[in-house]
């Protein structure tokens, strides 16, 4: 990423940031590439930028066909259940089937390739909870560069909370695997934690900015981030900024250009003959970065896993809530990320309950006792119960 652009340039992607309307914000997109001056060190942003670019004038495009009537995928889908996932790989390798074997999606599964047009969704239940399961149109070689509906597929990888990378192993995995995660990176989107990661939750005027740092600047201060965020007009929002972060990647995250997504490999066919020996070069070749789930399809076999996977992967935890009048606590649980507190839970639940927070009581086995009094910065835990009072 590229450090002091223009202030002419900065002004103009804060006003991206702030149009809603797709025809607008890709005036404004093209606006803005104008003020960057054209060398090696802008390179990479003036490519991802015209990625952007390219996604809304397929978004434009398809409007206008649903409008005159013509159809056309649609590829936005509303976000239900504990987490959105999507399946990404290439074309037959049991995306479809999956979808039908493991949830309560009804799918065309069909020998014949690149059958699924739009994406599907589906709910994956996991003991209490459940994930919603997205599957996206096949990848193919060239998907980032804009290939068939590549970009969207992709845009669609950027939305998702996570995940799921599916390769058949019958089809040489290794390879598949190799073009899917190829394919992600061009669009600068990770499936390896990275040693830094930004995040930026805008919010209302006059929320103001505010700036935590879970692990450590490195080769910058506080004033700086400060300063380069104002300079982006990032003046109310919440950064969080998790390892060893440079200003770099703070100016990265303004981009929204790069974004970690947890994953995990489902290889399917290990029912068939041959398939073990091809699940140990995928082994070898993942060398434990990312989780591998060996399944068939045809005979569910494993299917199961896939839900506990996720929840690992996703650093997800279960809370469950109990009205101060009743004795029994709620049985369907809020999901929240691992290492979340009170103040979170009441945030999930509503405003009223984070602004107005007195106090909460837990119950949970780590305690010496049960329940516990405690303020809006104890930390939860999978499985605890919260008893939230308000002012």
């Amino acid at each position: 990423m590229p450090a002091n652009l223009p202030a002419e340039a900065k002004r103009k992607w804060a006003e991206v940031s702030a149009a809603r309307n797709p025809r607008e914000k890709l005036q404004l997109m093209q606006e803005f590439l104008s003020f960057v001056p054209k060398h090696k060190g802008t390179a990479k942003l003036c490519a991802q930028v015209k990625k952007q670019m390219a996604v809304l004038r397929r978004e434009i495009e398809e409007g206008k066909r649903r409008k005159a009537g013509r159809g056309g995928p649609k590829f936005f889908i509303e976000k239900e259940g504990a987490a959105q996932i999507a399946v990404l790989g290439l074309t037959n390798v049991g995306k479809s089937s999956l979808l039908a074997a493991a949830t309560n999606a009804k799918v065309e599964v069909s020998p014949a390739p690149y059958t699924t047009k739009e994406p599907v969704p589906g709910m994956l239940p996991y003991e209490d909870i459940q994930f919603q399961i997205v599957e996206a149109p096949a990848l193919m070689k060239g998907a980032a560069d804009g290939k068939a509906w590549g970009l969207q597929t992709l845009a669609l990888a950027r939305n998702a909370d996570g995940l799921m990378l599916m390769v058949d192993l019958m089809q040489n995995p290794c390879g598949q695997l190799s073009a899917i995660i190829g394919e992600l990176e061009k669009t600068r989107i990770l499936v390896s934690k990275p040693k830094a990661r930004v995040e930026i939750e805008r919010k209302f005027i006059g929320a103001g900015l505010r700036i935590i740092v879970f692990g450590r600047l490195f080769g910058c201060t506080f004033k700086d981030v400060e300063e380069l965020l104002k300079s982006y007009r990032v003046t109310d929002a919440i950064v969080k900024i998790y390892g060893e972060a440079t200003l770099d990647e703070v100016e990265d995250a303004i981009f929204e250009s790069t974004a970690y997504k947890p994953a995990i490999i489902v290889a399917n066919k290990i029912d068939v003959d041959g398939a073990e020996a091809n699940l140990k070069l995928l082994e070898a070749y993942v060398g434990g970065q990312l989780p591998i789930i060996a399944v068939s399809c045809k005979t569910r076999q494993s299917l199961e896993k896939i839900g506990e996977a996720l929840f690992k992967t996703l650093d997800l935890i279960r809370v469950y809530t109990k009205e101060p009048s009743e004795k029994d606590f709620s049985k369907k649980p809020f999901v929240l990320k691992k290492g979340s507190t009170v103040y979170d839970l009441a945030k999930s639940i509503h405003s009223d309950f984070s602004e107005n927070f007195a106090y909460a009581r837990v119950w949970a086995k780590r305690l010496v006792f049960s329940p516990q009094k405690v303020g809006a910065t104890f930390p939860l835990e999978d499985g605890d119960i919260v008893e939230i009072h308000t002012k």
